[in-house]
């Protein structure tokens, strides 16, 4: 299987590359209404504590480390790193 980064080298050239979430302008800013919500199921489904207090990086993140331990993934509309950035919602640096 190929890891992340990989991945991000082996997408069609129409799609924006996947910034790295500590790269972008806005991620300490608090997590937005649709990764709360969005969070707040994958922990509730993964039987993990959801804190209310995480950035959109740090969100991004969660939400892509428990889409991977749920078996839920970007074909699913992730509100992760790679789906918010390719909607144009950060900026990077």
């Amino acid at each position: 299987m190929a890891s992340h980064r990989e991945s991000l080298t082996m997408r069609a050239p129409h799609e924006n590359p996947e910034k790295d979430p500590e790269d972008w302008v806005t991620g300490d800013e608090p997590m937005t209404g649709p990764q709360r919500s969005y969070l707040a199921t994958l922990c509730q489904e993964a039987g993990e504590e959801f804190s209310e207090t995480l950035t959109k990086a740090q969100a991004s993140e969660k939400i892509d480390e428990l889409q991977r331990k749920t078996g839920r993934g970007a074909a699913q509309g992730s509100l992760g790193s790679g789906a918010l950035q390719a909607r144009g919602r950060w900026q990077s640096k």
